[in-house]
């Protein structure tokens, strides 16, 4: 199954400009990629309806004229983990419909890329979370990680966790939240570079208002990631 599972050591770590970054720069290189973010939790309501932004993003960014319900199955208002979220709007997940969406997607192009929600630990429904979401799309998946302190052991413990369950990690990305680039931000990639059992695929320098500049976008990942991997992955 030609595609990646983009997931992160936590929420707000960038997961979503890093997979759109991706999605825009191999669609620069002339191949026909798809995207699907399963879950979006923390939509804006306007006039009643829920705008799940970030799916939005990665439909820009790959330039794809999917329908918005089959690249995202379920969207959720409140800022939270989807299996509270769903609960406080009387939504039921159903993990075999996100499956369906997917293979209807897998079949309209030559890659996909998937977006999952917070890390791997993150609960969908009961007794199925995250991690269950990847091995049932049996996608290898690509870690993006923060820089600042406290990224070694978010790292370690995600990648560690994704061994043992058996799900192939074949890379990370650094991504830098700030400007600021103080001894711990100078010193991690390093750090991660040496205990990792998996190749760090890219250091993603801090940008502000990234997203409103998909050339800029584009260039940043195609020269700060290794694109090659994610090539490999076709």
């Amino acid at each position: 199954m030609k595609g990646i599972f983009v997931t992160g050591t936590d929420t707000w770590v960038g997961k979503t400009v890093i997979a759109g970054g991706i999605a825009a720069a191999l669609k620069d290189e002339g191949i026909d990629v798809g995207v699907m973010k399963p879950i979006e939790s923390g939509c804006r309501v306007v006039d009643g309806r829920k705008i799940p932004t970030d799916t939005l993003f990665l439909k820009v960014m790959a330039g794809t004229n999917d329908p918005l319900e089959l690249i995202n199955s379920y969207s959720l208002e409140k800022p939270l983990a989807p299996s509270v979220a769903a609960k406080r709007e009387g939504i039921e997940i159903d993990a075999d419909k996100i499956l369906s969406d997917y293979k209807k997607l897998k079949g309209r192009h030559k890659f996909l890329i998937v977006e999952g929600l917070g890390g791997l630990m993150v609960p969908i429904k009961k007794g199925f979370f995250v991690s269950d979401l990847i091995k049932l799309m049996k996608l290898p998946a690509l870690v993006v990680t923060r820089a600042n302190l406290g990224t070694i052991n978010h790292t370690l413990l995600t990648v560690n966790h994704a061994t043992h369950l058996k799900i192939k990690v074949f890379g990370v990305i650094i991504n830098h939240l700030s400007k600021d680039r103080g001894l711990a931000e100078k010193t991690n990639p390093g750090v991660l570079k040496e205990l990792l059992g998996v190749p760090i695929i890219g250091d993603f320098p801090y940008s502000p208002k990234i997203i409103e500049k998909k050339g800029l976008l584009i260039d940043l990942i195609k020269k700060n990631i290794d694109i090659s991997s994610i090539l490999k992955q076709i």
